[in-house]
This record gives C-alpha cells, structure tokens and sequence, in this order.
C-alpha cells in the first residue's frame, strides 16, 4: 500500500508515548510505502523539530532518507484542488505518486471526496489502521 502522510499525521506517529507510534514502526518495518516531496520532508523536519526537537527532527529525516519504502516523488503539475494553499503539496504527491490515499485527520481536505478527477481517496488514521491489520 502507498500512502502520502499529511504533516500532522505523521508528527503524532514519531513519539514512543504516542497511541499513533504504531506509524512509524510499521513504516520502519517496511509494511507500507509512502510519498514525499522535498517541501514535505522540509514540513516534517520543520514540524518536528518545533514540537519534539532538533535532535529527533534530524533522526526522524535521516531515518526516511534511508528506508527502502520513502519514494522521493517529483511534482511537474500543481492541481490546486485545496483551498489551504499550503495542503495542496500533499494531494499534488498523492496524485503524482499513484497513491492508494492520503492520510490526514484535516478536514480541509475532505473537498477532494467531492473532485472526480485527479481522485484521490483520503483516509483517516484509524482507517489506515484497519487496513493495516
């Protein structure tokens, strides 16, 4: 399964204490693929080293660098298809990538279940749970 993690998604997942750390560890372990761009890895590094830290923002980065399942995406089109300018990064790599969905618990996404195309299926994380079982 491919997915694209939004920032948010993927900042919950980092911490051990975190009921969401079950993310990462299965993206560590290779049980799904995900999606990035430079802009979104910069979100990551920058998200994470505001909230945890600059030490687990640069060993969350080093981590995503060298998996096998990060797909390094490059975007030539922008859909802007999100009123949130700066969310559209995410559904432009979803639809670059190919990916199965986009997670994300924002609701300024749920405008993609109305587009028919480029459609992208949206998924929250406990629906990503669910299939990862």
């Amino acid at each position: 399964m491919k997915v694209v993690l939004d920032t948010n998604v993927f900042l919950v997942s980092i911490s051990r204490r975190s009921p969401y750390h079950w993310i990462f560890q299965k993206l560590i372990k290779g049980s799904y693929q995900i999606s990035v761009t430079t802009e979104i890895l910069s979100e990551y590094a920058e998200k994470i080293e505001e909230h945890i830290g600059k030490e687990v923002a640069e060993a969350a980065m080093q981590a995503l660098m060298e998996l096998p399942n990060v797909e390094k995406i490059e975007i030539y089109f922008k859909w802007n298809l999100i009123k949130d300018k700066d969310d559209n990064k995410f559904s432009d790599c979803a639809v670059a990538a190919g990916a199965d969905y986009l997670v994300t618990q924002d609701k300024d996404f749920n405008i993609l279940r109305k587009i028919e195309f480029p459609k992208i299926k949206l998924i929250s994380i406990m629906g990503l749970k669910s299939r990862m079982l």
